[in-house]
């Protein structure tokens, strides 16, 4: 008996080095070429032309010009590269990214934007992915770039440990600390521009799921410090601090063989920057009775929802319905135009007519409304699109 397990014991510990020295490096090309074209029945800013964000929308008659413009753009084009390599510490995963949606100083443009720079390596994670109080399964099967309002949908640079992962998994990151503020009816006060950003701890996140055969539940939380100081000489000081938070429950329901509902609410305040479509995290509000400084910067809470159905008809064709809202907790300091609630709603029909390319025309929906002048304007967009996927593996052996 102990001779057949002592021959077990060698075969199996055979067989794991003989599986370990057959894994070789493996090489990964892949991304989409993708043609976006389409017509904006209403006003939107013209730097996001072929996105649909609430915020965008205009603050007040005419800030936009005209309704009515066709677009063109190739800009959801993207490239990504991957590697998977054994290591004695586990398998190394790594993925640099881009695609083509211009922000920053290249909004409105077709240019280089980059979506994922990062390392893994066993249960440790490095560089840009998703954050952690993200959760990317509550984006439909959309064509649409943006996306619902509602969620909170943001790329940050992270040292991310994930001890558990497998049907439940937990996970926790220190992200990099941002923020903004709307200085509202004070911006132009000369006192405020000595007013500068400091951020001396990162952002703490963390998510935990459990998945089932019936889909998954998914509890997310953020808590953060942002801080800000006067360095100037006039008679107030406006330094401050402020804590964001927020909680996020998310989940994906199996409904049937061919249909998932995509659901989830956030509550918080000054997480703005982390949700797919808010102004600014920090507010400013009256203090009168203070006389060192008569207003004072707040985190500006948040309510927002999304729910969907991804509803697949057969092999060649698929549909989403759904809505998705946010709305911002106003300060007495904002101004009356400033942004209060974003409401989304889209519904489109997809088609596959071979493996790797999709055909589909979507139906968008945007409200904005505001603080407190009674401004609501809404706006909508047909979007037809094209696009081609593809992706290559090259390993050792074939290089």
């Amino acid at each position: 008996m102990r001779k057949y397990c002592l021959v077990l014991l060698i075969n199996l510990i055979y067989l794991n080095l003989f599986a370990q020295e057959e894994e070789k490096p493996v090489f990964v090309i892949g991304g989409q070429i993708m043609a976006d074209m389409g017509y904006n029945f209403n006003q939107v800013n013209p730097d996001w032309f072929d996105v649909m964000r609430p915020t965008q929308l205009p603050a007040f008659k005419n800030q936009y010009g005209t309704d009515g413009n066709v677009f063109f753009g190739v800009r959801q084009s993207s490239l990504d590269f991957r590697t998977y390599m054994p290591t004695p510490l586990g398998k190394l995963r790594s993925r640099f990214a881009f695609d083509l949606i211009g922000v920053g100083k290249d909004v409105g443009r077709t240019a280089f934007h980059l979506s994922y720079a990062y390392v893994e390596i066993g249960k440790l994670e490095f560089g840009q992915d998703w954050s952690l109080f993200c959760d990317l399964g509550l984006y439909p099967n959309a064509i649409e770039y943006w996306g619902p309002s509602g969620l909170s949908f943001f790329r940050n640079i992270q040292l991310r440990f994930t001890p558990l992962n497998g049907a439940n998994r937990f996970a926790i990151a220190f992200e990099r600390p941002g923020g903004s503020a709307d200085q509202g009816i004070y911006r132009d006060r000369i006192e405020l521009q000595d007013v500068k950003p400091k951020f001396q701890l990162p952002d703490l996140s963390a998510e935990f799921r459990m998945t089932r055969n019936w889909g998954y539940a998914e509890l997310a939380g953020l808590v953060r410090r942002m801080a800000w100081e006067d360095q100037g000489a006039q008679p107030y000081d406006f330094s401050g601090s402020a804590i964001g938070w927020g909680l996020n429950l998310t989940t994906n329901l199996k409904l049937g063989q061919k249909s998932m509902f995509l659901g989830g609410v956030i509550i918080g305040q000054g997480i703005e920057n982390y949700m797919n479509d808010a102004p600014e995290d920090v507010g400013v509000k009256n203090d009168f009775d203070n006389v060192n400084a008569p207003f004072k910067g707040v985190a500006l809470p948040l309510f927002s929802y999304s729910a969907y159905l991804n509803h697949q008809w057969n092999e060649r064709f698929s549909s989403i319905i759904g809505f998705s809202a946010i709305t911002i907790d106003n300060t007495d300091g904002q101004k009356e135009d400033a942004f209060h609630i974003g409401r989304y709603a889209s519904t489109n029909l997809l088609y596959y007519p071979i493996p790797n390319l999709t055909a589909g025309i979507e139906f968008q929906w945007i409200q904005r409304e505001n603080f407190n002048d009674g401004w609501k304007t809404s706006a909508s967009k047909i979007q037809i699109s094209f696009r081609y996927s593809f992706m290559h593996e090259f390993n050792k052996s074939k290089m």
